[in-house]
């Protein structure tokens, strides 16, 4: 079984930072792409940024310059540090990943989501 486990969502006001982590568990064989999505209320899911296990890195234009992604291959993690947050980013952001697990093959996998709210 393998599982995504997200953290550091919060409550910040504009122009503040956060800094969201995910850990992937399991019986892991290799991660391939890892990023970020989220969700605000009424809206799709969208992409916020992905890193491939080779380090190539993509960004929505939305957040160009403003988030950085990253990941730590020996420890199965995928950050995503926040600068300059505005109002517009507040929403459920989760974690994805493309795993290939020891049983199961490779599948994708979602985390349980992180509330992040930016508001004065």
């Amino acid at each position: 079984q393998v599982q995504l486990a997200e953290s550091g969502g919060g409550l910040v006001q504009p122009g503040g930072s956060l800094r969201l982590s995910c850990a992937a568990s399991g019986s892991i064989s290799r991660i391939y792409v890892m990023g970020w999505y989220r969700q605000a209320p009424g809206k799709q899911r969208e992409l916020v940024a992905a890193i491939t296990n080779g380090g190539g890195t993509n960004y929505a234009d939305s957040v160009k310059g403003r988030f950085t992604i990253s990941r730590d291959s020996a420890k199965n993690t995928v950050n995503l540090q926040m600068n300059s947050l505005k109002p517009e980013d507040t929403a459920v952001y989760y974690c994805n990943a493309d795993i290939l697990s020891t049983y199961l093959g490779t599948k994708n996998y979602w985390g349980q989501g992180t509330q992040v709210t930016v508001s004065s």
